[in-house]
């Protein structure tokens, strides 16, 4: 069975719009994360720790607290 025009129309526009907000979603998640880690690496890291150690050792406080 044909499809119709308008329902192919309909489906290239669905997967536009999806991969638009995927791209969004990435950009807005990598700023983010770029943030949380210019921040964690300013205030929160201690004496000779990186920035993802900084926020093993926050994320597993955080857990114990709980």
């Amino acid at each position: 069975m044909a499809k119709s025009k308008l329902i192919e129309a309909n489906e290239k526009l669905a997967e536009k719009v999806v991969d638009t907000y995927k791209k969004i979603e990435d950009t807005v998640v990598s700023g983010y994360t770029k943030i949380e880690d210019a921040f964690v690496g300013h205030y929160l890291v201690k004496e000779g720790e990186c920035v993802e150690e900084a926020k093993a050792r926050l994320k597993h406080d955080q857990n114990t607290q709980q």
